[in-house]
Formats: structure tokens, C-alpha cells, sequence
């Protein structure tokens, strides 16, 4: 079994600047400069064979390359956070991308997913971090912004678990139409 989830990449200046805003939330596990990314299909585990039919579907995938950028900081988990978030900016083409991949994940046998597509940069987890901190983080570094990078292709990663958090491999990559 493979855990797999289908995500864009970040341009690595950017992951590096993210990755360096790292720090001041004490217990909280940041995500490597190499591990950022935009999820737009969470997978989960499937066999080999599912995940050559995923991948014959996402090949299918056909959407137009898009200008993307991030904006805003937040954190999922109520009042007690346990992610911390850069926000991506909501334009028309990053969720009809999503929608795409979302059907060819139908096609390739896999259940809907069930919640709200909301895209996000996953910059740390916090489930212990003292909630003050978590909100001076966000205070110290907004108004937050970037400006739009290319985005050309979509990925296909693969995830392992480990002690010291995940590591994502990109197992392959999918072209977006370009104008």
C-alpha cells in the first residue's frame, strides 16, 4: 500500500521563504522548505494497482496554466489551533483545477471527497502549541502576501509517515494547458 495525495508544488524560493518564517511557537512541528506544497486531492492508501489507475486518470486532467499567489495567515482547529496556515489566493482557476482532479479521482474508483476544498500552505502543526503564541505569529508576520507564481503543472506525491513527520516524494507530474 501507497499514501498518496495530489498537490501543486511551490516555486523554491518561495518554499524557502516560507520555511524560514519558522519559529516562535514553542511545540509547534514546521513543515520542511521541501515538504510545502498546495494540496488539491488528499488520497489516502491504495494498492499499486489503484495508483496506476489514478494515475492514468490524472493524465486525463486537462485545465490551463494560472497565475497563483498566497495571502493571508491562519489556523484550522477552533479555538485551540493545531495548523498553522499561509492562505492561497481563491481565483476561479485553482478550483476548477481541484474539480478536475476531483473527477478523475472518481473515475479512478475513489469516493468524493466529503469536505470543502480549502486551499492552504500547511506551514506547521500546533496541537500543542499555547494558542497566544500561535495568534502573535500570525499578528508579527500580517499583513501577509506573495505574489503570484506560474503555476504549469500539477504533482503526484507520495507520503511517508516518520518519527520526525512526513517526507513527500513526487512521483509524477501532470502539464497544465498553457495559453
Amino acid at each position: 500500500m501507497i499514501r498518496l495525495f495530489v498537490a501543486l508544488s511551490l516555486p523554491d524560493a518561495l518554499a524557502e521563504r516560507l520555511a524560514a518564517m519558522a519559529g516562535g511557537i514553542p511545540e509547534a512541528r514546521w513543515s520542511e522548505a521541501r515538504n510545502l506544497h498546495i494540496t488539491l486531492r488528499f488520497i489516502g492508501e491504495v494498492d499499486e494497482a489503484q495508483a496506476a489507475d489514478i494515475d492514468a486518470a490524472l493524465l486525463g486532467v486537462r485545465a490551463a496554466a494560472f497565475p497563483l499567489g498566497l495571502e493571508g495567515l491562519g489556523t484550522f482547529g477552533g479555538r485551540v489551533a493545531h495548523t498553522l496556515w499561509a492562505g492561497v489566493e481563491r481565483v476561479p482557476a485553482l478550483f476548477h483545477l481541484q474539480e478536475r482532479v476531483e473527477a478523475a479521482m472518481g473515475r479512478a474508483g475513489l469516493v468524493a471527497e466529503g469536505r470543502k476544498y480549502t486551499p492552504h500552505v500547511t506551514l506547521a502543526r500546533c496541537k500543542a502549541s499555547p494558542p497566544g503564541r500561535v495568534q502573535d505569529f500570525i499578528s508579527h508576520h500580517s499583513p501577509f502576501r506573495v505574489a503570484p507564481f506560474a503555476v504549469d503543472h500539477f504533482h503526484l506525491y507520495q507520503s511517508h509517515l516518520g518519527r520526525g513527520g512526513p517526507d513527500y516524494r513526487r512521483l509524477a507530474d501532470y502539464p497544465l494547458d498553457s495559453k
